[in-house]
């Protein structure tokens, strides 16, 4: 079989390229079927950092002809995700501190696995699992290996010298599906907790104390309405699960339509929506709001049935020059919004209750968004805001004539 070395160099390349996971395999695949290794499968499965996924497992054919597949996988610790866990191959390779299994299917062997069996009713001949563990120092979290299986249909499955090739080419191409997993982990990381247009210029470069930019913004501020009466009479546990259930909604409306949450400050969140335009930005985050009370109502209804405390979202919104960027010290930074227009969109926020509104927006915000013509905004007085020397006049939107604002 020639044209093995060929593949090393080019899985090193690609890995130092970035090249993804499932362009990894698909290119080894193939250029491994030219050098004459008779793959008709094959996956390279990741552990990874995920807030909702486990893992992703990516999954290549010869005969489906666009490229590998990638899977994202849950956790497999309970239920039927566990079982078929511990009725794998790749487990009796953990609980045996092997590297190498092997099923000989056209020679006889007993296909044991539930997965082994399939390929054996669909006429597969041969099958290999393999697993690159990663030293202790170079595991991440539960990704501590990179797991692989080959399946042949060749008559007499693999030969002696193509298994001897896969495990000699697989430390190549783990170290890259390593690589590339890892990226997508910071990216994940990043976005996660500092917000998805923060992570990226973060990943960017942008990590220098005092790296900020004066942007124009609007800025969202919103809570829960009578959390702390809740969090007294509420065990922990319902708690963690109601501030999840709200900030899901929150959230959701907030990416959906262009903007990005910047802080959760326990049951607040801050957010911004940045443009060039205040109007397109103030309009983008009306919307936000009627897609949140939309998500209010279905979910106070699914909680009331199921017999858990409910509440209210308070919202202020407002528009303005803030400083952007990271700020802190030299071992500790945040990526976030200050200025005297992030002090008073918590603060008009924080007036929803004696106002007897559930939003509420400042003047300048209330004017760009009926120049957008996506809502008309009504006044609800004067009210003095704390640090604040003059009484601003603050408004509400129509409900009548905002059309999904809930």
């Amino acid at each position: 079989m020639s044209g093995l070395g060929d593949i090393a160099d080019w899985v090193t390349a690609a890995g130092l390229a970035g090249t993804g996971e499932a362009e990894l395999l698909d290119g080894f695949c193939r250029r491994a079927l030219a050098a004459g290794l008779p793959l008709a499968r094959a996956a390279v499965i990741v552990d990874t950092l995920h807030p909702i996924h486990e893992g992703r497992a990516f999954r290549w054919s010869r005969d489906a002809g666009d490229g590998a597949e990638t899977i994202e996988y849950g956790p497999t610790g309970a239920g039927e995700a566990a079982a078929a866990w511990r009725a794998s191959s790749f487990y009796r390779l953990i609980e045996t501190g092997g590297s190498l299994l092997r099923k000989r299917l056209a020679a006889g062997d007993d296909p044991e696995f539930p997965t082994v069996a399939a390929f054996a009713a669909e006429g597969m001949t041969d099958y290999l699992a393999l697993i690159n563990r990663f030293a202790g120092g170079g595991a991440i979290g539960e990704m501590d290996c990179v797991y692989s299986y080959w399946v042949s249909d060749a008559p007499g499955g693999f030969a002696d010298a193509a298994v001897t090739s896969l495990v000699g080419l697989m430390p190549a191409l783990a170290l890259a599906v390593k690589c590339a997993s890892l990226a997508r982990i910071a990216a994940t990381l990043v976005e996660t907790y500092l917000g998805r247009d923060p992570g990226r210029r973060v990943l960017g470069g942008r990590i220098g104390r005092g790296a900020v930019e004066q942007i124009a913004a609007v800025l969202w501020y919103s809570d829960l309405r009578g959390f702390t009466h809740i969090a007294d009479a509420a065990p922990p546990s319902q708690i963690l699960a109601l501030l999840n259930d709200y900030a899901e909604i929150v959230i959701s409306a907030i990416h959906e339509h262009g903007g990005d949450v910047l802080k959760l400050i326990g049951d607040g969140t801050l957010a911004i929506f940045p443009s060039d335009e205040p109007a397109a930005a103030c309009a983008r985050a009306v919307a936000a709001e009627g897609a949140l009370r939309q998500r209010l109502a279905a979910l106070n209804r699914k909680r009331e049935a199921a017999g858990l405390p409910v509440t209210e979202i308070y919202l202020g919104l407002h528009t303005g020059e803030v400083f952007y960027g990271n700020i802190g010290s030299r071992e500790r930074l945040d990526f976030t919004v200050i200025g005297p227009a992030v002090n008073e969109v918590g603060r008009i926020a924080a007036l929803c209750r004696s106002a007897e509104r559930n939003v509420l927006l400042s003047a300048d915000f209330a004017a760009a968004v009926e120049a957008s013509g996506a809502a008309r905004p009504v006044s609800v007085g004067r009210y003095a805001l704390r640090g604040v020397e003059r009484p601003q006049e603050l408004f509400t939107l129509d409900r009548t004539a905002t059309p999904g604002a809930g």
